[in-house]
Parts: C-alpha cells; structure tokens; sequence
C-alpha cells in the first residue's frame, strides 16, 4: 500500500518531511535494519537509527543504508533509545516522530495510515494496531496482547484492544508535556496512560505486518517486562499532571 504516491497526490516525504522523522529503535538488529531503513526512506527523508548499545554490525548496515545513527555504547532499553531520538528530532524541529521495530516486522509502506490519521483526527499518539490479525499470532503472543492491552486499558480509563504496538507517531506536544521518563519496554505502555489520563487525544489505525507473529526477533521478556510495565503504568496512573 502506498496510498499518498498516486498521479493526484504528491509523495509522502513531500507534503511531510519537513514535519515527520522516523526513528528506529535497534538492538543486535544487523540482519534486518538496513532493509528497514531503506524501506523507511521511500516514506520519509529523515530516518533515526538508535543503536541499543548492540555488539554486531547494527550501526554499520544503518548507515549505509541511508540512515543517520546515535549510538549507545550500552544496551539501556527500548524506552531509552527512544527517548533519546525525541530529544533530537523534536530539538531539530520536527512536530511528528513515526516509531517502527528494527526487526522487519513493522511495514514501512504502511506509514501513510499514521500520517493520514494523525491529519484527520489531531491526535497527539497515533498507535498503528493489529488486533485484527490476531488469529494469525501464535497463542502465547495473542494472549499476552490481549491481556496486557485490558490491564492497561482499565488503568487507562479507555478500552483498546492493542497498546503494545510500536508502531507509533507521536507528536513533539505530547512528550514535551508528559515525558517519556521510563527506560525500557514499559514506556510504550506508560505514556498511553499518561496521554489519555492528562487529556490528549489518542487515535488508533489498523496496520499490515511483514510477519504477524515477531517472537524469534523480539527481545521482550515476558516475566520480567510484564512486571516492569505493571508497575510504570500503575505510576503513570496516580501521576499529577
């Protein structure tokens, strides 16, 4: 799907690439990044490869394929790569950062769902969901979505059928005001709760996935990021604005 590169319309990276970066948050992700960035950059001109402190050649195959890289010479989380990509981009100006997966699962011809939705709706988040695909996942995956998306949702005070998503787009108003202070997995969660409980306006968007089920590339530990994210989003709750 490339909906914005038809004879009416211009290419996406034109009518948003002075708006719109895309930043890849990547660990030991050197098999896939650079088809990912490339794919990226049909899209949008500005890609962010954030190098998670990985030991292989993740930040050699980013850059060649076109990306700018920050490197950490650690591996501090997910939520920390992406906060750092947001101080930069939002410091160059960019009023929107698209999230994807380094690992191919994320489509990044699907990134013109994102963009037409936050240009519909305003929305300061936009989470590109995949619930409708659910049935395709495996087991295990399907019912740690599906709990962990009512556990957050209650918490939230809004019912969503999928909060674990990194496929995203945020907006530089939305973190400037509520931060994105957590280091690892449990920021993608938390910052859903801090969004609707302080008053911003939140839209979903059904995607399409290069592979429905991304357990063989995913670093996420059940155990022990289930309990990380139980924990920030119960923080996130009782939060004063």
């Amino acid at each position: 799907m490339s909906p914005a590169e038809t004879s009416a319309d211009p290419p996406v990276c034109l009518r948003y690439g002075d708006r719109v970066a895309a930043t890849i948050p990547a660990y030991q992700a050197g098999p896939w990044v650079g088809e990912v960035v490339r794919d990226t950059l049909q899209q949008l001109p500005t890609v962010l490869v954030v190098d998670d402190g990985s030991d292989d050649d993740t930040s050699q195959y980013a850059r060649e394929a076109g990306a700018r890289v920050l490197r950490v010479p650690k591996n501090e989380g997910k939520g920390h790569a992406l906060r750092l990509a947001f101080d930069d981009l939002f410091g160059l100006d960019f009023e929107a950062v698209i999230t994807l997966d380094a690992d191919g699962q994320h489509r990044a011809d699907q990134i013109p769902r994102l963009l037409e939705t936050w240009e519909r709706t305003g929305a300061d988040l936009v989470l590109g969901t995949r619930d409708h695909l659910y049935a395709d996942m495996s087991a295990v995956r399907r019912f740690s979505n599906t709990l962990s998306s009512r556990l957050i949702s209650s918490v939230a005070g809004r019912s969503m059928l999928d909060i674990q998503t990194g496929f995203r787009l945020y907006t530089r108003r939305l973190i400037d005001a509520v931060g994105f202070p957590e280091a690892r997995f449990q920021a993608e969660s938390a910052v859903v709760v801090r969004t609707l409980r302080r008053g911003f306006e939140l839209a979903t968007v059904p995607i399409e996935l290069a592979r429905v089920d991304g357990r063989s590339t995913s670093h996420y530990r059940p155990l022990v990021d289930s309990l990380r994210i139980a924990r920030a989003v119960a923080r996130a709750r009782f939060e004063r604005a």
